[in-house]
Formats: C-alpha cells, sequence, structure tokens
C-alpha cells in the first residue's frame, strides 16, 4: 500500500513550515530587533508558506495561457474579515505590481506586520466551501494540515517585522527553498545562552497555551453563532417557503398575464390588420379621388377656358350692347322729338284739313247751288233760243241781224260753259289735291302709329336688353364664383398633398398622440391628419360624389365661405 502523493507532499510541506517557523522564532530571539524583508529567515518563511498556499490550487485558464495565483483566496479574506480591507486594498493599489502573485506576496507581508496573520487564515479555512472554488480536492489548505499552519502562525505574533514593499520586485521573485538554514549541527553551535533561549521559548509556550485557551472561547462563541445561525437559517427557510408560495402564485399571476397579453395582443394585431384594410381602402379610394381629381381638374380647366372665352365674348357683346342702348336712347330721344314734331304738324294739319273741309263743302254746295241755277238758267235759255232758232228758221231768213245775235249769245254761253267747266275743274283739282293732303294725312297718322309701336317695341327691347345686361352681370358673378371655386379646387389639388401616416405621430389639432384607440383619420379637404374627435364632421366636396371626413377647421372655413356665397 502506497500513499497518496498529494499526502506525502502535504506532511513534507508541514514539516518544512514547521521548521521554518522554528528556525525564524528561535533567529528573531537571538537577534533581538525587528526584522527586515532582507533577513534570510524570513524570507524563506514567505517562501515555504507561498508553497503551502500553491499546492492543489486550481489552474485558471485565460486567452494568454495558464496560471496559478494565491491573490484568489487571499483576496476573499476581506469579504470574511472587515478589519484586512486596509491591506487588500493597499496590495491592490500597488502600482508597482502588475501580477496576481505579487499582489498576494504583498499581502503576506502586510498581514505578518500586523501580527493577523493566523486570524486571516484561520477565517479563510473555516469557510472551506469558499476555499473549494480555488483548491483541489485533497490540497493543503482543505486538509488538517491547513488548521496545523494556522496554529503555528500563531507563534509568529512575537515578531515584529518592518518589511519595505515597495521598493522590492514582488512579482518576478523566484521562490526557491534553501535547505541549509535547516541542515546545520545544532550540538555545535550551542551557546552559553541556551538557558536563556529555553526559557524564552517556555515563555512563548505559555503564551501559546493561553492563545489556545483563547480560541478555544472563541470557539464555543461561534459555537453559539452556528446556533443563532441555524436558527436563522430555520427562519430562513420558512421565509423560502413563502417566498416560493408567493413564486409560484407570482409564476401563476405571470401565467394569467401572458394569456392576457397574447389575447391583448391577437386583439392588436386584428386591429392592425383593419387599420391596414382601412388604409388600403383608403389609398385606393385616394388613388380613386386623385384620378378622379385629375379628370375633374382637366374638365374643371377646359370649362374654366370655355368660361373665360364666354365671358370674354359677353363682355365684348356687353359692351357692344351698351354703345347700342346709348345710340338706341340718342334715337329714342330724337324720335320722341321728332314724334313731338310730327304730332303738332297732324294737328295743325288736322286743324287745316278740318278748314278745308268746311270751305269746300261750302264751296262746292255754292258751286253747285250756282250751277244747278246756271243749268237750269241756261237750259231754259238754250230751250228759249231753241224755240226760238226754230221760229226763226221757220221765218227763213227774215233777217240776218237776230242770226248774228244769237250766235254772239251762244258764243258768250259757250264761253260760260267753259268758264264754269273749268272752275269746276279747279274744284275738282282742289278737292283731289284736299284728299291727297287727307291721304298724306292719313299715312302720316299709320307713320305716327307705327313710329309708336317701334318706340314700343325699342322699349321692350330695351328692357328685355337691360333685363339679359342684368342676367348677363348674375351670370358674370357666377362665372367669377365659380372661376374662384376653380381656383380653390386647382389650389387644392396643387397647394394641399396628401400626408403619409408614418409621417403624423400626434393629432394636428388637438396635439394628441395617436394610438391603438385614437386612430387616424385623413381629412379630404388638407389632407392632414386628425383624431377621430377633431374630423367628426361630413361635408360634400367638389371633388367627391358624396359627403366625406373633414377636420373641424375645414368645416367652419367652408361652411362660413358657403354661407356667403349663398348671400351674395
Amino acid at each position: 500500500f502506497y500513499p497518496h502523493p498529494m499526502s506525502i507532499e502535504r506532511s513534507n510541506l508541514l514539516s518544512m513550515m514547521k521548521l521554518s517557523i522554528k528556525v525564524l522564532i528561535q533567529s528573531s530571539l537571538s537577534l533581538g530587533r525587528t526584522l527586515d524583508s532582507e533577513y534570510p529567515p524570513l524570507q524563506q518563511f514567505f517562501v515555504v508558506l507561498e508553497s503551502c498556499l500553491k499546492h492543489g490550487l486550481k489552474v485558471k485558464k485565460s486567452f494568454i495561457g495558464q496560471s496559478k495565483s494565491i491573490w484568489g483566496p487571499l483576496e476573499m479574506v476581506e469579504k470574511l474579515c472587515p478589519e484586512s480591507t486596509d491591506i487588500t486594498t493597499s496590495a491592490r493599489d500597488l502600482p508597482s505590481l502588475k501580477t496576481g502573485l505579487g499582489r498576494g506576496r504583498a499581502w503576506l507581508h502586510l498581514a505578518l506586520m500586523q501580527k493577523k496573520l493566523a486570524d486571516y487564515m484561520k477565517a479563510l479555512l473555516d469557510h472551506k466551501d469558499l476555499l473549494s472554488e480555488f483548491y483541489e480536492p485533497g490540497s493543503l489548505m482543505l486538509e488538517d494540515e491547513g488548521t496545523v499552519i494556522v496554529g503555528l502562525l500563531v507563534g509568529l505574533n512575537v515578531i515584529d517585522a518592518n518589511l519595505c514593499i515597495k521598493g522590492e520586485d514582488l512579482d518576478s521573485q523566484v521562490a526557491v527553498i534553501d535547505f541549509s538554514l535547516y541542515l546545520k549541527d545544532t550540538a555545535n553551535t550551542e551557546t552559553p545562552k541556551d538557558e536563556s533561549k529555553m526559557t524564552a521559548i517556555l515563555d512563548q509556550k505559555h503564551y501559546i497555551e493561553e492563545l489556545n485557551r483563547n480560541l478555544s472561547g472563541t470557539v464555543t462563541d461561534l459555537q453559539a453563532k452556528m446556533d443563532s445561525l441555524e436558527k436563522t437559517n430555520n427562519k430562513l427557510v420558512d421565509e423560502l417557503t413563502a417566498a416560493t408560495d408567493r413564486i409560484n402564485s407570482l409564476c401563476e399571476e405571470q401565467h394569467t398575464l401572458k394569456q392576457e397579453n397574447e389575447v391583448i395582443l391577437q386583439s392588436s394585431q386584428r386591429k392592425e390588420e383593419v387599420t391596414l384594410q382601412d388604409s388600403q381602402v383608403e389609398l385606393e379610394t385616394y388613388k380613386q379621388s386623385r384620378q378622379g381629381l385629375d379628370e375633374m381638374y382637366n374638365v374643371v380647366w377646359t370649362q374654366y377656358k370655355e368660361e373665360k372665352r364666354i365671358r370674354q365674348e359677353l363682355e365684348r357683346e356687353l359692351e357692344l350692347q351698351v354703345g347700342l342702348k346709348q345710340e338706341m336712347e340718342v334715337a329714342m330721344r330724337l324720335l320722341e322729338k321728332d314724334t313731338h314734331e310730327k304730332q303738332d304738324t297732324l294737328a295743325a294739319l288736322r286743324l287745316q284739313l278740318d278748314q278745308v273741309k268746311t270751305l269746300n263743302l261750302q264751296m262746292f254746295h255754292k258751286a253747285q247751288q250756282q250751277e244747278a241755277s246756271q243749268l237750269e238758267e241756261s237750259m231754259s235759255e238754250m230751250e228759249r233760243t231753241m224755240i226760238e232758232l226754230e221760229q226763226r228758221q221757220a221765218v227763213e231768213g227774215s233777217s240776218s241781224v237776230p242770226r248774228l245775235g244769237l250766235e254772239t249769245d251762244l258764243c258768250s254761253e259757250k264761253e260760260q260753259r267753259q268758264s264754269l267747266q273749268r272752275a269746276l275743274q279747279r274744284e275738282q283739282d282742289n278737292s283731289t289735291e284736299l284728299r291727297t293732303q287727307l291721304q298724306q294725312l292719313q299715312g302720316l297718322h299709320m307713320e305716327l302709329k307705327d313710329l309708336k309701336q317701334e318706340k314700343t317695341k325699342l322699349q321692350q327691347r330695351c328692357e328685355q336688353q337691360e333685363q339679359a345686361l342684368q342676367e348677363m352681370g348674375l351670370h358674370l358673378s357666377q362665372s367669377k364664383l365659380k372661376m374662384e371655386d376653380f381656383k380653390e379646387v386647382n389650389k387644392a389639388l396643387k397647394g394641399h398633398a396628401w400626408l403619409k401616416d408614418d409621417e403624423a405621430t400626434e393629432c394636428k389639432h388637438c396635439q394628441k398622440e395617436f394610438s391603438i384607440s385614437r386612430r387616424k383619420h385623413h381629412c379630404r379637404n388638407c389632407g392632414d391628419i386628425y383624431c377621430n374627435t377633431c374630423s367628426a364632421n361630413e361635408l360634400a366636396l367638389p371633388s367627391y360624389p358624396r359627403p366625406v371626413r373633414v377636420c373641424d377647421i375645414c368645416h367652419s372655413l367652408l361652411l362660413q365661405r358657403s354661407s356667403s356665397t349663398g348671400a351674395s
């Protein structure tokens, strides 16, 4: 049966530690002064202690390579013993130290100067569960040899050491055990002072015994602490069970919350799908409305050009009608003047006609009476003459003188008869002239009627033209309104852009952010995005066949514009 190599190493290191501590204590007592870092037995003690701490130390792997460092377990003493914070901080913050080995050596030097190296090592060995992270099973620090070494380190509290750490190169020192210090013959080196040395050793032994008694008291205290820790552990176990119950309830609540979250997520996804479909429908309607607006814009533009052309023609025709109206007014004034003159002339002619009629009737009656009387007289005279002629013919030529008288009488009668015929002819001419004047008067009367009819026609035409001018003015005002509407539509088509959904994060009117409950809505007039509260109105727009959604601002503006248009 061969022992395990690690047990042999532990026993060897324990023996070396005993020898190094013995030699250090003996040499320091014989020297009788404060030790410094150049003292060989002290250097060998640190080398042996470092070898003990490195025994069974786990290898740390890194990107650079593998390394063993005693700084890890020594640094953990800071958590176990708060009074070691100063030396740990000093060893960690020294600028000359670059490696963990150098910091561990500095920490050992500082702990020895504090005379608390044994206390720190004991606190470290009391927590072997923590040491198992740094040491492999069977290492010296995890076995009984470590406890023995801690008991041996208590004797070093009698040593006063003054070690300078800043000037030493602790990172690159080579740890080699020098056995020559322990192979000297003690029999040849005895001096007459052995008795005093033995006395000192006995005093040291008594000190160690007293220290062990103190340690046993400390152990009892620690046992009491262990009992209290067990009670605390039981309480913690109870609290742990309560915490587990609470954790289970929280897990159940978390499960319910996850289910609610899934339901909310599904509902939000459905709402998002609905919103996406609405946005697609709005996009399609926007495209259709845009196409319709383009077509309407083209139609409106052509109508605008046609209305502009018609307006220019109407303006020119209005100018012509105004000129004609002025000319007609001048002609009407001239016609009225001429009518008044003709009426005066007609009245004078009527008066003259009446006078001529009366004179003509008088003369006609007189002429008829005279002519009838003269004719009767002439007839009677002719009868008498005929009788006389017949009588004369019967007598035949009784004498020539009466015959000549009869001839002269007959010639005079003929002349009178011719003069009467001429007078009658003159009267007939006068009557024909009067008839012609009467006909002229009748023509003038008819012409006056025609002029009155023409005047009434001209007045009616003037009234019709005035009514046409009023209608043309109304049409022009309507054309102006249509032109303004066309301009507004053109401005709406050119100026207002359809705002994208991702460009708006809040309502333009109330400045509230959009969310799942507060959706986005486009105003069909200005193209901006509003919430449902600020765009709940609907109006009929020129670019849409039915009432569509508009914002509150556009709603008020459009109503005001429509009211002003209706009033005008």
